[in-house]
């Protein structure tokens, strides 16, 4: 008999995402982007981003199942984020769901968006080990998890203190004068700069913050201090050398990122890391993930850049794992979390 096949639906900010899923196998997976709408205002607009959602879901929801051969009717459980995120986009996403999942009579499951950027992986990587490091990083969120199963026992052991790393990124490219969103530009930038020509601080770094906050980070000061030097090289009439600076902060984001990550997976035992969200599509992040992790014998699991932006399939492999675990669904008068926590894989 073919394992439950599951609809995911994405519409925490500004990609609307619809995927199939049957077990770990991904059918199909569309996105339509607002993003383009956005740029001009430097940042997302959440009543831009709702209409857009309004307007792409019907689309977005028939390309893919045309690309998965399927009809609504061969879809045996719905999964949709319920939070966090921008709540006007959660509520056109989980509206949605609801018609859908009460229309063919199937179960409903409101799932949390963090938890599927890890999730989403086992749909490339096949099944995940009994226990393993989540690194989670996107525009809006910066969390490690400690993750026994993916459907029933995740444990959230820090998260950013201020700053998400794709949020400073965004704003570090607003001060080199870079298009947004700043973190593709500042990562394509920094390819082309010295790492070493400009020292920034690591947050939390001394002795006393890693022992009073192993697992969290902090942006916010890595941030404060580009944000000088460009005034400084301003002031001083001279030129700023955006290259250095963007590979720099690149390098001291990552380094800290890195650092935490490994350094929770050697306090809890863990041989493998998962690292997920839009971020980790960054270059210099994967680059120094897999040469400290494999000094330090730890396998590191990326899924591929396609995935770690917001998508359907994140959503789709999180409601799969919550089916096969035999979770029972969300009510259908599921609300929406924008800041739901990190403990609650489900409403």
């Amino acid at each position: 008999m073919p394992a439950p096949l599951v609809l995911g639906i994405e519409t925490s900010c500004d990609e609307t995402g619809v995927a199939l899923v049957r077990g770990r196998d991904l059918l199909a997976d569309v996105t339509a982007s607002s993003m383009d709408e956005h740029a001009r205002f430097g940042g997302i607009v959440p009543e831009v981003a709702s209409r857009a959602h309004l307007e792409a879901f019907v689309p977005t929801l028939d390309a893919a199942l045309a690309a998965a051969a399927v009809d609504l009717a061969d879809v045996d459980a719905v999964a949709v984020t319920a939070g966090p995120g921008l709540v006007g986009s959660l509520t056109v996403g989980t509206a949605a769901a609801k018609a859908l999942a009460l229309a063919t009579g199937v179960p409903l499951y409101g799932v949390n968006h963090v938890i599927g950027h890890a999730a989403v992986d086992e749909l490339v990587h096949g099944p995940f080990p009994e226990k393993f490091v989540a690194l989670v990083v996107s525009g809006g969120h910066t969390s490690l998890l400690l993750v026994r199963d993916v459907a029933t026992d995740v444990v959230e052991l820090g998260q950013t203190l201020d700053d998400a790393a794709g949020e400073a990124f965004d704003k570090v490219g607003r001060l080199l004068g870079l298009p947004y969103p700043g973190g593709p530009h500042v990562d394509r930038l920094a390819r082309t700069g010295d790492p070493e020509a400009i020292r920034f601080p690591r947050g939390l770094s001394s002795a006393k913050d890693r022992e009073r906050h192993p697992y969290d980070f902090s942006f916010s000061g890595l941030k404060t201090a580009v944000a000088r030097y460009v005034e400084g090289c301003e002031d001083r009439g001279e030129e700023v050398p955006a290259a250095d600076v963007a590979a720099g902060f690149s390098e001291a984001v990552a380094d800290v990122l890195v650092s935490r990550a490994l350094g929770a997976c050697e306090l809890n035992a863990c041989d493998t890391l998962v690292i997920g969200g839009g971020f980790s599509a960054n270059s210099r992040l994967r680059e120094l993930a897999a040469e400290r992790a494999e000094q330090q014998g730890v396998t590191v699991r990326i899924p591929p850049i396609r995935y770690c932006t917001d998508n359907g399939a994140m959503i789709a492999a999180l409601g799969s794992a919550l089916v096969r675990a035999g979770a029972a669904p969300s009510a259908l008068d599921l609300p929406t979390d924008s800041g739901m926590p990190l403990t609650r894989v489900q409403m």
